[in-house]
């Protein structure tokens, strides 16, 4: 028979742009729209953030993928021409068509194939959902995914009023980011390294609860055009909860492991301080095994997992032989959960 095989993580990487924009700069901002003016300090009392990267200039979605890729190809010690695949998975895009995928491919000097994965802010882990798959059937070896986030593109800057402001207030933790993480095919045997598990959610009824109906880096629309912003149309939250019972069903094994300590690290996805204390809340989450990386950070959509895996690695909390848990929530309303082991 032949071998079997397991997704390994040869590397991930992050990028965060330079430029920092504080809640108060977007406070102020949003007041020289000329519509509502928020009081100094609500917008840090609301969501616990304290403010966001912002991109450069003229840079696009594949712009901060190809600069994660790169350090993550780096760290694994790989050419691109190594590369089997090469997957796009982001909630946003240079452009509607053709695939992002393409233009990563072409800023790095990739000849394989290529393809985007978009499910909102869990694009990157139903990435690693593929790649696993791929892998462990031998199709492919080494697979890179790359993530670019320009998310502060979504952000709505003219509020006529305040209940306006607060359907917007997503948008205002949106924060720009690039990631990218390499698997690799390894033996897939008792203690080794790899994507041990996945775990999936939808509850799809709920897609109009946040959206953003238009847009893309390349050929951003006006500010002012609601379609190209992040709005809260309902109840995200409630969408979460009235789908809890499968996530419970579906994940209740590895969700039980990570009450009962077994994991070294969890991250999840975090769009606000309410929302992150929330989470651990709502899955009786070990605090000191969690990472509020959206208070500095905000919210990186798809890039907020690999970003915190970074910053535990940076911070000695990952080490080798460790089992680490990813938990992905996006509107949509989509659930995941990958357990790895480091």
């Amino acid at each position: 028979m032949p071998e079997a095989l397991r997704a390994r993580i040869a590397a991930v990487s992050a990028h965060l742009p330079s430029r920092y924009r504080t809640l108060d700069e977007i406070r102020v901002k949003i007041t020289e729209t000329g519509g509502y003016a928020p009081p100094p300090g609500l917008l840090e009392d609301l969501t616990g953030v304290r403010g966001v990267h912002v991109h450069e200039d003229g840079e696009n979605a594949s712009d901060l993928a190809v600069t994660a890729a790169r350090s993550a190809l780096g760290d694994a010690g790989l050419k691109i021409g190594e590369v089997d695949l090469l997957v796009f998975a982001s909630t946003s895009q240079d452009l509607v068509e053709p695939a992002t995928a393409h233009l990563v491919a072409t800023k790095l000097g990739a000849s394989c194939p290529v393809f985007d994965i978009k499910n909102a802010c869990n694009s990157f882990l139903n990435a690693m959902e593929a790649a696993a798959s791929f892998i462990e059937t031998g199709r492919y070896r080494t697979v890179l995914i790359a993530c670019g986030e320009p998310s502060t593109l979504a952000t709505r800057w003219h509020a006529p009023d305040r209940e306006d402001l607060l359907r917007a207030l997503p948008g205002y933790t949106a924060s720009d980011a690039g990631a990218a993480m390499v698997l690799t095919a390894g033996p897939a045997g008792d203690g080794d390294p790899g994507v041990l598990s996945l775990r999936f959610v939808s509850n799809s009824a709920a897609w109009e609860a946040c959206t953003v109906s238009g847009g893309g880096s390349m050929h951003h629309l006006s500010v002012h055009d609601d379609h190209t912003t992040l709005r809260l149309n309902g109840d995200l939250r409630q969408a979460g909860l009235d789908v809890l019972p499968r996530i419970l069903e579906a994940a209740g094994k590895e969700l039980e492991a990570a009450r009962a300590g077994a994991f070294s690290f969890i991250a999840f996805h975090q769009i606000a301080m309410p929302q992150y204390r929330e989470v651990i809340e709502t899955f009786s989450l070990p605090e000191d095994r969690c990472m509020p990386a959206v208070a500095e950070h905000g919210n990186c959509a798809a890039a907020s997992l690999p970003l915190q895996l970074v910053k535990a690695r940076e911070a000695d909390r990952v080490e080798s032989g460790d089992l680490v848990a990813m938990i992905g929530l996006a509107s949509g309303f989509s659930f995941g959960l990958a357990v790895v082991r480091w």
